[in-house]
């Protein structure tokens, strides 16, 4: 039994009846002071929430500690799935790591931190709304979302380019020992596939990804060209396949509750300052996952 075990355990006690309630935030930027500030506000509202964080804490790795660390203080538990930023590699952080070799760093310093990664067995919450598999997904994206009338990514990043449109990614998520970014996200979704399909198949599932998995939430997109950067076709159906009572993501700083094909879609996400701070933007915070209605989490 390993450390994250133990402290899982020690989280479990007492679950089974859990009055708690599942939460979840994403894109928290923690690099800007506003943000860090909203960090610092968040609190479960019982004893036995957990915190679903997909992704974006930030880009620096003693920020990404700075901030699961302190959720995980507050929170019976804290599940966490990779953003792009968590994936980069800057220039001016000590870790220095690249692709492959990053993301198992962080999965480390999140079992070093009692948080569970997408490398973990998927937890059941039985709280409210529950019994319901919780599957944290790292997947990334494979330049498929496409506008319509382009057919290779080559093509549509020279598009996208044309338009004034590129992704940071393209500097600073590195694939190695990849040869590219969709051939990583190709292995990731095979794996995530596979254990997905292996899961316990009487229960539901909450999925949380980065990234939506369907891709009509990138249609409201300002530039539309930024959209392949968002996902993968190849997860159209896993909300269906994989019996999601909610799928859970962030990264287009869009945040909304959609339905698809009868599945409810949370999009969580924080943002930039410049975002949330606009008059008639959502306010930001927790998003509650199970309910009727959405409840936010002090500060914005």
């Amino acid at each position: 039994m390993t450390d994250l075990d133990d402290k899982n355990d020690d989280k479990n006690d007492g679950m089974t009846e859990s009055m708690g309630r599942l939460l979840a935030i994403s894109d928290l930027h923690v690099a800007y002071r506003e943000n860090r500030a909203i960090v610092e506000s968040l609190r479960p509202t019982t004893d036995e929430d957990w915190l679903l964080v997909a992704g974006d804490v930030g880009e620096m790795s003693e920020d990404i500690e700075w901030a699961l660390s302190l959720l995980a203080e507050r929170f019976a538990r804290v599940v966490w799935a990779p953003g792009n930023h968590e994936l980069w590699t800057p220039k001016d952080d000590p870790v220095q790591l690249r692709g492959q070799e990053r993301y198992e760093h962080l999965v480390a310093l999140c079992r070093g931190l009692g948080v569970l990664t997408p490398e973990d067995p998927y937890p059941v919450w039985r709280g409210e709304g529950g019994p319901v598999t919780v599957a944290p997904l790292f997947l990334l994206y494979d330049y498929s979302f496409r506008v319509p009338g382009v057919t290779t990514k080559e093509e549509s990043l020279a598009r996208a380019e044309e338009n004034g449109i590129v992704c940071t990614d393209e500097f600073f998520l590195h694939p190695d020992p990849y040869p590219s970014r969709e051939a990583w996200c190709e292995a990731r979704v095979a794996l995530t596939e596979e254990r997905l399909a292996a899961r316990d198949p009487d229960l539901p599932t909450v999925l949380v990804n980065h990234y939506p998995l369907v891709r009509e939430p990138t249609r409201i997109l300002r530039h539309p060209d930024f959209a392949q950067w968002c996902g993968t076709e190849r997860t159209s159906d896993w909300h269906l396949r994989f019996r999601a009572g909610t799928v859970v993501y962030g990264h287009l700083h869009i945040p909304r509750t959609t339905w698809h094909d009868g599945v409810r879609f949370e999009e969580v996400s924080v943002g930039y300052p410049r975002e949330w701070s606009r008059p008639r933007h959502p306010k930001v915070g927790l998003r509650r996952i199970l309910s009727e209605e959405p409840a936010r989490g002090a500060g914005r």
